[in-house]
């Protein structure tokens, strides 16, 4: 399961929405250990892993520093724009901010440290039904907005109910949910439509809590504000930080709130440290490389190999050590990232045809020359964690895939799921023939070198859309490499609000995408690949996958009773999904790249989940910045 962050497929931030499992057949034991039950069955924190590893009195998580100086300010550097302050609309109206979600708490934090354990923050309590068929949550007495009011229940039920209701994303997200009630003086209770799913109570506790009294009123103007349009208007917020001013889709910057209600907390101990946080944006992604080397922003995470390879190491600022490359391991978290086929095109329908593409496209050669040999081709959809499936299924696995074995590929009984290899010419003819082999299969055949449909003569063609030019470098080879086998492709770049508008409406052929996964996957793989969620405009489930044997897999996946069972449901629907070829995978590293002005200070311990903790739990360093120079 993803936490909830700001949305914005090119913002700061991403945020990874999820729908809700149908009910389980039966009941598993509620997730969270008898060590963290506190009197009348009230909880500090609850886990799907064991134990939480934090008691009730902890003082801070191991990452953090609780010496932490305050101060200072951090630059964040953004492509693209933004025009949207709302999150209940984010990702169906306009572009959201990438900072906005700093503004507001959650019932529940997790830590960096553990799978997916999830400790109070404005809950000071938590309780689970014994069947685990709904949840309650009891407030922390000094709650508070930053207009001094106390959150209520009120807030929570309101908040919940106007995301259900007017977000397609929050609607699915919390499909499962089928109320929520005021049940105490500061307590909530949310009622499931079944028993026996161990993930959606903490589910509902990542639910961002809004100021009813602040949606529901008027406007300086005496507008009544309305929670289901966009606004620029600065909203209000209950967070570490507050939103103090922008530029409309250049800048944004943020505050600390000096007397947030929260400071104190042992989940925010040494955290949140930079008085000032602000995030530049740049429509170009090289003029966002360029934008860093001139300290127009602190801190990027590089993606791009050549930049990595090529575009710091001679600058003046990084042999003085003024700027800083350091590449930090990625634990703990899989991904997939893929050229995208849209379903919904008939021309992608057919799996051979999807197949040809991968077979086409040859990673050897573009990792030789254009990545420096930094990436590894990603072979499953959680590519780098524990859940990826391989070999042959045994055990519990293939238990579960005969359970559905009227509903998926016969081959995932049989055979591995392998990336085509091209490292050699005569790998590169082979599967080039074999590419040629499964079109004429699929019903094409070459008509003076293009590749057409047998039954209509209409050639086979493709486009490519892109929100950055970066990834014209990669898909022209790829596009040379099509032509071998007769099919014409295009590559459009297009600005980034416009890009959005097409993904959300599904207007494309091909484009790139990515799926972050945790190590505890659950009611997010609905979003991702399930069938409910093909043809929602704005989901996540870009290529439209429906398919019954994925569903029912997922449904495996999020009503696992334990830890095996995550895992081997988790494989099963990995290698079904990888079998049907609904995506070209791309490349990843196992490292997080970063590169950035030496101004700032860490903790001993990083976060074991989180990469490098920046910004959350780094610092100020006045005696760094003094050597580096002031930011400009």
């Amino acid at each position: 399961m993803k936490a909830l962050t700001a949305l914005g497929h090119l913002a700061a931030a991403t945020l990874a929405l999820a729908l809700v499992a149908a009910p389980a057949q039966s009941a598993p034991e509620p997730a969270a250990s008898p060590a963290a039950t506190a009197p009348e069955g009230w909880r500090h924190a609850v886990t799907l892993m064991g134990e939480p590893k934090y008691g009730p009195g902890f003082t801070h998580f191991e990452y953090a520093d609780p010496k932490a100086p305050k101060g200072g300010t951090v630059r964040r550097g953004a492509q693209g724009g933004f025009d949207n302050f709302n999150i209940v609309v984010a990702g169906l109206k306009g572009d959201l901010e990438g900072g906005i979600a700093s503004i507001y708490d959650t019932l529940t934090t997790e830590s960096l440290d553990e799978p997916f354990t999830s400790y109070g923050l404005l809950a000071e309590g938590i309780r689970l039904a014994p069947d685990l068929s709904s949840v309650s949550y009891r407030l922390r007495e000094g709650a508070r907005w930053h207009d001094g009011k106390p959150i209520t229940p009120d807030d929570v039920v309101w908040s919940f109910q106007v995301q259900k209701e007017n977000s397609p994303f929050y609607s699915n997200y919390y499909a499962n949910v089928t109320g929520a009630a005021v049940t105490g003086e500061r307590e909530v209770t949310f009622t499931f439509s079944g028993p026996g799913n161990r993930e959606l109570p903490q589910v509902v506790g990542q639910l961002r809590v809004l100021p009813k009294h602040w949606w529901t009123g008027k406007d300086a103007q005496g507008r009544p504000r309305n929670v289901t349009e966009t606004t620029l208007e600065i909203p209000l917020g209950s967070g570490p930080y507050r939103l103090a001013r922008f530029e409309p889709g250049r800048t944004a910057t943020y505050e600390r709130v000096a007397d947030y209600w929260g400071r104190d907390l042992p989940v925010n101990a040494g955290q949140n440290n930079f008085d000032v946080s602000r995030i530049e944006y740049f429509r170009d992604a090289t003029v966002l490389v360029e934008a860093l080397k001139g300290d127009l922003y602190d801190f990027r995470q590089e993606n791009i190999a050549r930049q990595w390879a090529t575009s710091y190491d001679d600058l003046p600022a990084v042999k003085e050590g003024r700027l800083v490359k350091e590449a930090f391991p990625d634990r703990g978290n899989g991904i997939m990232q893929a050229f995208v086929f849209n379903l919904r095109n008939d021309k992608f329908k057919d799996e051979r045809v999807r197949r040809a593409f991968n077979l086409a496209m040859n990673f050897e050669e573009m990792n030789r020359a254009l990545f420096y040999g930094l990436y590894r081709r990603i072979d499953s959809y959680y590519y780098g964690s524990e859940l990826a499936s391989s070999g042959l299924p045994e055990g519990e696995e293939k238990e579960i895939l005969e359970s559905v074995r009227d509903k998926i590929p016969a081959s995932v009984f049989t055979t591995p799921y392998r990336n085509p290899v091209n490292d050699t010419p005569e790998a590169v003819r082979a599967n080039l023939r074999e590419a040629v082999k499964l079109l004429r299969e699929a019903g094409y055949e070459q008509r003076g070198g293009k590749m057409v449909d047998a039954k209509t003569g209409q050639p086979l063609t493709v486009e490519f859309i892109e929100a950055s030019a970066a990834f014209e470098r990669v898909i022209l080879p790829f596009a040379a490499q099509l032509r071998l086998i007769g099919i014409d492709s295009s590559l459009r770049v297009i600005d980034p609000a416009q890009y959005q508008n097409r993904l959300r409406s599904f207007d494309f052929e091909i484009t790139t995408n990515n799926w972050p996964e945790s190590l505890s996957p659950g009611n997010e793989q609905r979003e991702y690949w399930g069938s409910a969620s093909a043809d929602r405009q704005g989901s996540r489930n870009l290529a439209g996958i429906k398919d019954a044997g994925v569903d029912a897999l997922i449904d495996r996946v999020i009503f696992a009773k334990d830890r095996p069972g995550v895992l081997a449901a988790t494989h099963a629907l990995d290698r079904v999904l990888l079998a049907h070829n609904y995506v070209v995978p791309q490349w990843a590293s196992n490292a997080a790249r970063t590169i950035r002005w030496n101004r700032f200070g860490r903790p001993a311990t990083l976060p074991l989940y989180g990469s490098s903790g920046f910004p959350t739990t780094w610092w100020y360093d006045e005696a760094l910045a003094a050597k580096t120079g002031a930011p400009r």
